[in-house]
């Protein structure tokens, strides 16, 4: 089988611009990764989040999810979190689990305090509130209504 130049010649090109977006998709992801400051949340449960994930306040995006570990003393779950240098939260700041949608999409939105003094780098927030089920929802109007005899 014989391949003419032209076919040669384009299957390069793929194979160089394949490689220049891999090459420019992981300095992205490694440029992204180094800024900011950690700070850990302890949830109940982190059902609906990975890696990766949006850290929002007032529904802007200020960082990331890490790493989710499970604390193995209490089973709680430990969700590390890096945010924006810039993005100074009080120290009596809450969080809690959001759905962007029905479909999916967890995030974690930080209810910001009213202290004067900002969080430091490795610090917890403890005031953590997990996300409601849909089930479970559905779940409890449905066996809470009264029993007809």
């Amino acid at each position: 089988m014989r391949y003419s130049s032209i076919e040669i010649l384009m299957g390069a090109i793929v194979l160089i611009t394949a490689i220049t977006f891999l090459t420019l998709g992981m300095k992205s992801v490694n440029s992204n990764q180094n800024e900011g400051y950690n700070i850990t949340l302890i949830f109940g449960s982190s059902a609906g989040l990975k890696n990766g994930d949006n850290v929002m306040i007032s529904g802007i995006s200020v960082g990331k999810i890490v790493s989710l570990s499970l604390d193995k003393e209490n089973f709680s779950a430990n969700v590390k979190i890096i945010l924006n240098d810039d993005i100074k939260i009080p120290n009596d700041s809450s969080a809690r689990i959001t759905s962007s949608s029905l479909l999916g999409g967890n995030f974690i939105d930080i209810i910001p305090g009213a202290s004067e003094e900002s969080m430091q780098p490795n610090e917890i927030i403890y005031d953590t509130s997990d996300r409601v089920s849909f089930t479970d929802m559905l779940g409890k109007v449905i066996y809470s209504g009264k029993k007809i005899k």
